[in-house]
């Protein structure tokens, strides 16, 4: 009895001691919870704005989108700014830092340098550069969105409801600023616009591998052009070092886009899609939004911190844009003086370079001293690459973006356009990143140009980088604007591009050699020439279209050459010769192929490679694409050969493969699915921080059918993530501009406790779209913002 009694004291004491952690727990939790939600965005009632001069309307709809009203320009802009900071402060802060350089105020040691390499590209100094060409009323519009960004930051001080974001970091963001919104504009120009590393990478084989070999990594080999490839070997940079290669932009990053004239559909007037891939995240790059007032009515989506609409429709025009991808970057090899690094020898004189003291504050830490020097081309960059002292030469970089340009005054045109002549005019004003824009009107014109600045060389094609201290080599300004390839209502009644080669040999000028793998171009284009009864609906299917080309064009040659080398794997080997070569989620093949895929360049090249020189190098599988096709043909390479023929190279990539898909999920291969292994995750930043923070920022994983080269773009890092794709989708019918369908993944709200943070998770990864009307009958929770 005893015993027992004392059992249930002790288990008293247990229960009690739970009972009160529990009970701590609950209270933390109600607390944390009521914390957090302090800041989630009014949606409803009333919320005075002072800088306003009237009141406006702004109605969320039931997925989130909100619809501005206002009575003027002045005040829709001021309640666009005031409304994107309610969803995306936190966004927008650390956006403006990145461009800036100026992450390690907010969170460390550990960005600095994340800094060096922003502050050393230059892009906060080319947004101040461009304020100044800005028209008055373009300038007018910047201030305006400042002004409401700024009205939202003083009331969330003033109320103690900042984002929970900034709470975590223990920092508070600065006013905004006009500077602020150009700086997120050239980051973007960055995203889209790079092509140095694969300059300093083919730099570098030159000077390690025989000619023949570096040869073959080229895209196109300059033969015509002796002295910059003798330069290249002469004048060495070096490149391997300790890069960090996670900061070059992804070279999947572009898009699809059409456009169809009414010949070809079921209502006789244009339908116009569009999906621009960029990176996938949580809160997703895009905000979405409908901004109406007596002189504009404007739908679609911008990048938080930028005023206007970017990419969507009024009541009479649509557009929509890819990344052309053209060579705007080149490296200059600069010969530093001695005596002076600051000094670079130019036309047999010793220039002396712009120095720009960039000293990099660091949160809980000293203030980092550094420099960036400038040269009559552009930033030195070498010490991106690595640190070495008293370099024999370096690298600077010219850069399209680095100038002045005037990307928001194009969108303002864009938003008040009402015809092709309108849309082209405001078009001058687009200068970087170059874009493929696709257009449709209601007075069934259907367009294209790829439209942006693109250099004219003195020499050479921008595949190497060339001497720096000759006048002979650099820029002769740009294709001409009326030159550019421009393409209105064709004959054959459609217009698509997928970052994909948009002209022939004929065309006069030098736009790239590293184009885009064409299958998702094949598939959108036999597609849209099968019919002549083309819906929205269809648009919207073809926009979610999972077959693969890719592998009709080499699966059957690669399984041939195994089944020569090796009489392993034919149980595999039998799944993918069965496939019917669409990347469907619960498919064993999709798997097989793309691990299969992605290991080939790891096979053939990596060794042979630096590690950090490796992951800088882009267009690994356009290279071992072209080697494939060489060795189908009977003619294999100089890396292929040394390897032991394409046979043993692709027998070995696919056990590889094989080994890492067995290692994961095990089983009967016919078991296997691709939607396992490919997942769709939109990653927070911070969720990184804890397993805490992914459980409440990540949406679960999704199981998603899909690649990086399908229509619908899913591209994938090693692990399977699905990190890159079309975070918007949208398709206009030109018959009832009235409303647009749209999809934007996760969701509009940066802020967790919102119903609109991840309520699109679902709906992106199943197609469904929504529509979204401009005619003033869209409903949902309404805020009136008040003037007094």
């Amino acid at each position: 009895m005893e015993k027992k009694q004392k059992k249930r004291k002790w288990l008293k004491w247990v229960l009690g001691t739970l009972g009160v952690l529990v009970a701590i727990a609950v209270i933390g939790l109600i607390y944390v919870n009521a914390y957090i939600g302090k800041s989630k965005p009014v949606i409803n009632g009333e919320l005075n704005v002072s800088v306003l001069d009237e009141d406006v309307t702004v109605t969320r709809d039931d997925i989130g989108v909100p619809h501005i009203e206002a009575q003027s320009d002045a005040d829709l802009y001021r309640a666009q700014g005031y409304v994107v900071a309610q969803d995306r402060l936190f966004q927008m802060d650390l956006s403006r830092r990145q461009a800036s350089g100026r992450l390690a105020e907010a969170v460390g040691a550990a960005a600095v340098d994340t800094d060096k390499f922003f502050r050393t590209f230059s892009l906060r100094d080319a947004a101040e550069k461009s304020w100044e060409g800005y028209d008055d009323e373009s300038k007018q519009v910047l201030e305006w969105f400042a002004e409401g960004v700024n009205a939202f930051i003083d009331e969330a001080k003033e109320n103690d409801t900042l984002s929970y974001e900034f709470s975590l970091l223990g920092y508070e963001p600065e006013e905004w600023t006009p500077v602020d919104s150009l700086a997120i504009g050239k980051f973007m120009a960055y995203d889209l616009g790079g092509n140095w590393s694969s300059l300093a990478v083919r730099h570098w084989a030159l000077g390690e591998f025989p000619e023949a070999k570096a040869k073959e990594l080229f895209i196109e080999y300059p033969e015509d052009a002796p002295a910059i490839i003798e330069a290249n070997i002469n004048s060495q940079v070096k490149v391997a070092g300790e890069f960090d290669a996670s900061l070059v932009p992804n070279e999947f990053n572009g898009s699809n886009n059409w456009v169809v004239s009414g010949d070809k559909t079921e209502s006789g007037m244009p339908l116009l899609a569009d999906d621009p891939h960029l990176g996938l995240s949580t809160p997703s790059i895009w905000y979405q939004m409908h901004l109406q007032s007596p002189e504009q009515n404007v739908s679609g989506v911008i990048f938080a911190g930028v005023p206007g609409i970017i990419l969507g429709h009024n009541e009479e025009v649509a557009w929509g844009v890819t990344n052309v991808g053209p060579d705007v970057q080149d490296l200059y090899i600069e010969t530093p003086n001695p005596e002076d690094p600051t000094q670079f020898r130019y036309e047999g004189e010793w220039e002396q370079a712009e120095v720009r003291d960039e000293p990099i504050k660091v949160k809980d830490g000293e203030t980092v001293d550094f420099e960036v020097v400038v040269t009559r081309h552009g930033p030195v960059i070498s010490e991106l690459l690595y640190e070495e002292e008293d370099p024999g030469a370096v690298f600077s970089m010219q850069w399209t973006a680095l100038e002045p340009t005037l990307e928001l005054q194009a969108v303002l045109g864009f938003n008040k356009a009402s015809n092709w002549e309108d849309f082209e005019t405001a078009l001058e004003d687009f200068q970087a990143p170059a874009q493929n824009f696709v257009f449709a009107a209601t007075d069934g014109t259907i367009a294209y140009k790829a439209n942006g600045r693109i250099p004219i060389r003195k020499t050479g094609d921008g595949q190497l980088p060339v001497p720096g201290d000759s006048a002979d080599y650099g820029w002769e300004g740009y294709v001409p604007f009326d030159e550019l390839p421009t393409v209105v209502n064709p004959e054959n009644g459609f217009i698509a591009t997928a970052n994909n080669e948009v002209v022939d040999d004929s065309y006069e000028y030098h736009i790239t050699d590293f184009w885009a793998q064409p299958y998702r171009y094949k598939r959108i284009a036999e597609v849209l020439e099968a019919s002549d009864n083309l819906t929205a609906e269809d648009m919207m299917e073809l926009q979610m279209d999972k077959k693969n080309l890719y592998a009709e064009e080499f699966l059957a040659d690669m399984i041939e050459a195994v089944r020569a080398e090796s009489d392993d794997y034919e149980e595999e080997l039998a799944i993918l010769a069965e496939w019917d070569q669409v990347d469907a989620a619960d498919q064993a093949a999709p798997l097989m192929f793309h691990k299969w895929m992605k290991q080939l360049p790891h096979t053939l090249l990596e060794d042979s490679f630096p590690e950090d020189v490796y992951e800088l190098m882009p267009g690994k599988n356009h290279i071992t694409d072209a080697m494939m096709r060489d060795s189908f043909a009977g003619n294999d390479g100089t890396w292929v050969s040394e390897y032991g023929g394409v046979g043993k190279w692709l027998t070995d990539a696919l056990e590889t493969s094989l080994t890492e898909i067995e290692d994961e999920f095990s089983g009967d291969p016919e078991n296997w699915k691709w939607g396992e292994y490919h997942q769709l995750t939109f990653p927070h930043p911070l969720a990184g921080a804890s397993p805490i923070f992914e459980s409440i920022l990540n949406p679960d994983p999704v199981a998603l059918g899909g690649s990086n080269i399908t229509v619908q773009a899913a591209a994938f890092d090693e692990q399977g993530n699905v990190d890159h794709g079309a975070a918007w989708r949208f398709v206009a019918d030109l018959s009832d501009l009235s409303s647009a369908h749209h999809i934007v993944g996760p969701g509009l709200s940066g802020h967790v406790k919102s119903d609109f943070f991840h309520n699109q998770v679902g709906k992106w990864a199943e197609g469904n779209y929504h529509e979204t009307p401009i005619d003033g009958s869209a409903e949902g929770s309404t805020l009136t913002l008040t003037a007094e």
